[in-house]
Order: structure tokens, then sequence, then C-alpha cells
């Protein structure tokens, strides 16, 4: 495995889940749905994180998916790390949208530089071995966090 192409989720309604997903952030084939097989609810194991280059972008973003039906989770916000909110999808999927940048450099866009996949692991060490059995390298890792180096892959996965 050397790339991500995409992340298929799984949704009690695919044809409204994809209505949401292209009007609130436009990811074209990076984001593909599919029936759930069970009803579920709370939180999935994952979340899903949209890096962006700047506070405007961030904005723009959860803004339109608050207007396509989506629940805020986190408003809109500057930290020390830069500026950022989390939404939760009608589909009970969780969005963080954020960017490092404290200031816009440029027009307002709705480019999106990298999606993440943060994966929750009850034994990180063993999924950590998984990944790597798999192909993939570690990129960084401490503690209890693992990003894969996967340069080429418009989705990059996390523990």
């Amino acid at each position: 495995m050397t790339s991500i192409e995409s992340v298929t989720l799984a949704v009690p309604d695919p044809a409204a889940a994809t209505a949401f997903y292209a009007s609130a952030f436009g990811l074209g084939t990076h984001v593909r749905v599919r029936a759930a097989d069970a009803p579920t609810s709370g939180f999935r194991g994952f979340t899903l994180s949209l890096i962006v280059s700047q506070p405007s972008t961030v904005s723009s973003l959860i803004g339109t998916a608050v207007e396509a039906g989506a629940t805020t989770l986190k408003p809109v916000q500057k930290s020390l790390w830069g500026y950022g909110g989390v939404v939760q999808a009608p589909d009970g999927g969780i969005w963080k949208v954020a960017t490092s940048a404290k200031k816009d450099t440029g027009p307002v866009t709705r480019q999106v530089d990298k999606i993440v996949l943060l994966m929750a692991a009850t034994d990180v060490a063993a999924s950590k071995r998984f990944y790597i059995e798999q192909g993939l390298t570690v990129g960084k890792s401490f503690g209890k966090y693992v990003e894969f180096a996967i340069p080429s892959s418009p989705v990059k996965l996390g523990l």
C-alpha cells in the first residue's frame, strides 16, 4: 500500500450524505459513501480532518458544512497552534477543519491541502505493526500517536 486515494464512509442515507459532502466540503472522489449495515450512534472510532492554508478557508468550509446540516461541536477559534473548528455531519461523522496559520495571506479559497484520517486504536503498537506489514512507513511517532508517511497520497493516516 503506497497511497490512500479515498475514504469510504458507511452512512444511513448514501444519497443525503453524498449531497452533504459535495456542498459542505467539495472533496470529490476523496470521500465516498456506502449504505451502513447497521445503525450507529456516538463516536465511530475515527475523525477526519481537513488541513487548509488559512483561517478564512477554515471559516468557509465550516460555514458551508453548518449550512448543509452539520452540527457545530467546537466553534472556529484561534488557539496556540492556529485556527480551527469541529463539526458533526448529519450522518454522524466528525470533521475537524484546521490551519496552523493565524492570519490570512490571500483571498478565501476552498482548497484542502490534506485530508487526515485519524483512527482510534485500542492497541496502538499492534495497529502500527499491522500498517507497517502492509507496506507503510512511519513518518512521526510519539506517545500514543503514529502518523504514516504516504507522500503521494491525498489521504493521510494516523493512529
